[in-house]
């Protein structure tokens, strides 16, 4: 029996303006559908299902564990950052058809049919009604946060890099890659275990390092540390792993481009051991004022009206360095400052590869990887509020039974790195659209246009009809033209 339409309210400015209530599939999520396509093409979640421990009991199991993926990385690409927002998308219908591993109109049954059993007469079957609620979800990430699953996740994040480099060049891989690592202050609300105010950022912050390729700009490597940590702590294992990952799965050669912080001489001397190369900035120092202080004059002449740079070729060996290494200093001149600026380069390339002024170009390019980190902090505003509250109470009853402590800082890791993986479908997504309509696409922008899209779902026999509306429409089929030829086969 199809329900009334209830009336809310009517505008007080035009009251020719009713609203109402109808008993409709209306969404706000179509994108949802275009985010599960994706991930469906690059095979993400069937391979972490395959991989991941799921300790759950088998007869207790509603909501398979590729769904409850789907629905994580679904959730943070369309911008709901808190676990408790599963219950407001719990009946969307653009959600229930992009999360569900169903087939048909199944994943829009408005309730879970009812079945015969022998043994213990009528009984409510398995199928689920509408998204995970909050608490299945809670648990589920929990799960995901043991050493081994997070290690899948992180695993993970640079296989989707190198299956859409893989299918766009047939198969072979890029002779270079760029790897590009920094670190990133990530506000916490409240005390999380880990999290600690950092003098530097004026915040309560954790301080992960993450690692983007410079050739695609996905996310490849996530790692959470405590709030105070230095910059370099954890960066040679993290590191090496990458590399070591990029010249198995995605390119010949791996260099590895870094920010002041993170040029140690562990790191340094390991790279050069497995002939990686390497281009850091330096941190001023009273020595390298020293080197750089007959350098500051300026070229003979009028100075133009636009501000130059150029650089000069040294060696340079720090007290905790084993040997000299070559140095650049690169000059700035700013019109309205009256003294110059500098700064210093620190490189394993040798001046024939490449000269100074063609060092600093290149290290430059760092500034995308940068705002690449921006737009996971910003644009998916990772939720990192885990915390270890023992349960005292359970429907107005002590529980029965006292649960583990939660490894909180685990879970807050696994938060972030579903959220580099929800980044990583975006940006497939987003590259696919850059190519078709020749313009950059800010993720914000790509969620504006194309995610966040109003639908009415409709129901025809055994076919569901996603309805939306004409411009939405035009740059769907852009985007699907592009989307077609992917489709991951490998192992």
């Amino acid at each position: 029996m199809q329900e009334k339409n209830v009336p809310l309210f009517t505008a007080e400015f035009n009251s020719a303006i009713k609203i109402e209530a109808r008993a409709e599939r209306l969404t706000s999520e179509a994108g949802a559908v275009l985010l599960r396509e994706t991930i469906e093409r690059l095979r993400i979640t069937k391979d972490l299902t395959a991989r991941l421990h799921d300790e759950r009991d088998p007869e207790l199991i509603v909501h398979p564990l590729e769904e409850l993926l789907n629905t994580l990385l679904i959730m943070y690409g369309q911008g709901w950052q808190n676990l408790d927002d599963v219950d407001a998308l719990r009946h969307d219908p653009a959600m229930r058809l992009a999360v569900s591993t169903r087939r048909g109109t199944a994943p829009l049954r408005s309730e879970p049919t009812e079945e015969k059993d022998d043994e213990d007469g009528v009984h409510r079957s398995k199928e689920p009604d509408g998204l995970a609620s909050q608490p299945t979800q809670s648990r589920v990430v929990r799960m995901l946060s043991s050493e081994h699953n997070r290690a899948v996740l992180s695993d993970m994040l640079f296989e989707v890099t190198a299956r859409r480099v893989l299918m766009r060049n047939g198969g072979r891989k890029l002779r270079r890659a760029t790897l590009d690592v920094d670190s990133l202050p990530l506000d916490v609300a409240g005390h999380q275990p880990g999290s600690a105010y950092n003098g530097h950022y004026h915040a309560r912050i954790y301080h992960p390092q993450v690692a983007t390729i410079a050739q695609t700009g996905d996310i490849v490597g996530v790692e959470l540390r405590e709030g105070t940590v230095h910059t370099a702590q954890g960066a040679t294992t993290f590191i090496l792993r990458l590399v070591d990952l990029a010249e198995r799965l995605l390119c010949r050669k791996a260099e590895v481009r870094m920010d002041a912080g993170f040029p140690t001489e562990e790191l340094l001397a390991a790279l050069e051991a497995r002939g990686t190369p390497y281009t850091a900035r330096l941190r001023n120092n009273p020595v390298l004022d020293r080197m750089a202080a007959p350098y500051l004059t300026r070229p003979v002449g009028r100075p133009p009206a636009e501000p130059r740079l150029w650089t000069h070729e040294m060696t340079y060996q720090a007290k905790s360095w084993s040997r000299a290494r070559r140095v650049v200093l690169v000059m700035l001149e700013r019109p309205s400052e009256l003294f110059l600026d500098y700064f210093w380069l620190v490189t394993s390339w040798s001046p024939a590869q490449k000269d100074g002024p063609a060092l600093l170009a290149y290290y430059r390019r760092r500034g995308v990887a940068e705002s690449l980190m921006g737009e996971l902090k910003d644009v998916l505003d990772p939720a990192l509020s885990s915390s270890p509250r023992p349960k005292s109470c359970y429907r107005d009853q002590a529980p029965r039974t006292i649960s583990p402590s939660v490894d909180s800082f685990a879970v807050n890791e696994t938060i972030l790195l579903l959220n580099a993986l929800a980044y990583d479908v975006m940006n497939a997504v987003r590259s696919l659209v850059a190519e078709a309509t020749g313009t950059g696409w800010s993720l914000q922008r790509l969620r504006d246009r194309f995610l966040r899209i109003a639908a009415r779902v409709l129901l025809h026999g055994r076919q569901v009809v996603v309805v939306i509306n004409k411009s939405a429409a035009l740059l769907w089929a852009i985007l699907w033209e592009k989307l077609q030829p992917l489709c991951w086969s490998g192992p």
